[in-house]
């Protein structure tokens, strides 16, 4: 008889601290999973609010190169979670990988405290690697906490997601606040970036034995022997893996080297994605082959929302700085703390829609992950019509309010809050566990992806001052060509939030059949 290797992984007895409800009805190991994912983002966000106004206003880069190398650092911060879910699942566990990440990362934002390009290079690599170790790791940990099948965990995932907003609201006015007051300067910013990672470091080690006991454990030789033969018996051998995994990678990086013009990112990115699709898709079957196609298709629909909301840290992080008027009285709103607006307008809204979906889904009429998705889509579509709006004004050479960038952010953040803590807890519901956190690195593959897209697309963000770039051809022309006014480059994200969120309307019936095995 084969043994079901989704069953096997969630059979051994559970800790009674994990059926607690001291935390707002949920266990308290979720409260240490969300200070030190709270700390990590205070670190991220923080230093990602003045990267780009660095970059431009330091060391004195063209927006088209700040925008770029923005894309790029952060479209590996996000590809890079895909590699270190695999090595967390079948080698060092979710726990070792979280703190070898942590300090890996604070490393990286310390290196940033130090003058020098060298540094700063050194830094952002540094930065990457260890949120490939920290991120899909994390978020895995919380749907660990909780038994299959336990309501609770949309709502965790919210809680969860405010602790990540409650940081990033936190790391632009620290960070962006000694960076941008002249008695400090950016690479105090920096710092305090990587004391926030250590002070969330220390607070897991300190909690995590009490509140997540075995947790994020490497598997024990036994336990790693029972999964081989469940697994060998359900098909999934460890040489089909690598054997999946190769042919994908190789085919991956070819289509990425082709569609990236030959560049290294085109040709990671493709052996990346191509991997992690060969290995999951090739290494399941009958309903969990489903559900993982079905996980593949709102990946690809996620990636036009990032692209869009991730103008964030980039085009509308410099309209802050150049379009709008920052006077409050006598006092001079620094132009990074506009990143805070976001996560303080989920830390007002996610229980609001937290306790919408609870009581919808009592009343049985909470829609799908995937309407919720569409939703979302056409909320941040709704949310760049502000920025059309505050461009046009911009564009007659006048600084305008911030009521346009703040209208922008709070419509995003109710776009994000129906896309995001529920496409977490999406990962964690249609996925085998034995591929948990290479799954929860995929759905960071659409961030990394939509970064990349993000960055390029800013590179023609207007700014005053800046020479206008020469004429280009093909599809980067008629985006110049669009980008001219501030208006007009904006409306791009208007234009593709309403009709990626149509189209995805469309396959909302496929994606609910392909999920049909678990409540989705």
């Amino acid at each position: 008889m084969s043994v079901d290797p989704d069953v096997l992984a969630v059979a051994a007895d559970r800790p009674p601290v994990f059926d607690d409800r001291a935390l707002l009805g949920h266990p308290r190991g979720l409260g240490l999973l969300f200070i030190t994912e709270m700390w990590e983002r205070f670190s991220y966000y923080g230093m990602r609010a003045i990267l780009v106004l660095y970059l431009v206003n330091a060391l004195k880069w063209s927006t088209a190169d700040a925008a770029n190398l923005y894309g790029t650092y952060t479209m590996l911060v996000y590809l890079t979670p895909v590699i270190g879910g695999y090595l967390a699942d079948r080698f060092i566990g979710t726990r070792r990988s979280l703190v070898i990440g942590s300090i890996v990362i604070a490393l990286g934002h310390f290196a940033l405290a130090f003058p020098g390009m060298t540094m700063f290079y050194i830094g952002l690599a540094l930065i990457i690697i260890g949120t490939g170790f920290f991120k899909s790791n994390v978020s895995t940990m919380v749907g660990q906490v909780y038994r299959d099948g336990d309501p609770r965990r949309d709502s965790g995932f919210t809680i969860f997601y405010m602790g990540i907003n409650l940081g990033a609201f936190l790391g632009p006015l620290v960070c962006g606040g000694l960076a941008q007051d002249p008695r400090f300067g950016w690479h105090y910013g920096f710092a305090a970036a990587g004391v926030g990672m250590i002070v969330g470091l220390i607070i897991y080690l300190w909690g995590r034995d009490k509140y997540l006991p075995g947790i994020g454990m490497s598997l024990k030789p036994a336990e790693s022997a029972a999964r081989a033969e469940a697994a060998a018996a359900a098909g999934q051998e460890g040489e089909n893996v690598l054997l999946n995994g190769g042919i994908g990678a190789v085919i991956g990086a070819a289509v990425g080297w082709f569609l990236g013009s030959g560049s290294l990112l085109g040709l990671m990115m493709g052996l990346v994605i191509g991997a992690a699709l060969s290995i999951t898709v090739l290494g399941t079957r009958g309903e969990e082959r489903k559900r993982v196609i079905a996980l593949f298709i709102v990946v690809f629909f996620v990636i036009f929302f990032w692209a869009a909301y991730e103008q964030a840290g980039s085009s509308m992080n410099l309209f802050a700085d150049k379009n709008t008027d920052l006077h409050l009285g006598s006092f001079m709103i620094p132009s990074s703390w506009f990143q805070s607006v976001n996560p303080f307008v989920i830390l007002v809204f996610a229980p609001v829609f937290a306790g919408m979906w609870t009581s919808l889904g009592k009343s049985n009429k909470e829609p799908s992950t995937a309407l919720k998705m569409v939703l979302g889509l056409a909320l941040l579509a709704t949310g760049f019509l502000f920025m059309v709006i505050g461009g046009s004004r911009a564009d007659t050479g006048v600084l305008v309010s911030p009521f346009w960038l703040v209208a922008a952010y709070t419509f995003h953040t109710w776009g994000e809050l129906c896309l995001s803590p529920v496409g977490l807890s999406y990962v964690t519901k249609v996925a085998p566990v034995r591929f948990a956190s290479l799954l929860m690195g995929v759905w960071f593959l659409a961030n990394a992806a939509a970064n990349k897209i993000a960055g390029s697309l800013a590179a023609f963000t207007p700014t005053p001052g800046e020479t206008p770039k020469a004429p280009a051809s093909g599809l980067a022309g008629f985006i110049q060509s669009v980008a001219a006014t501030n208006h007009g480059f904006y409306m791009i994200f208007v234009v593709a939030g309403f009709g990626a969120a149509a189209v995805m309307l469309l396959f909302v019936p496929l994606l609910k059949k392909l999920t049909a095995s678990v409540k989705a």
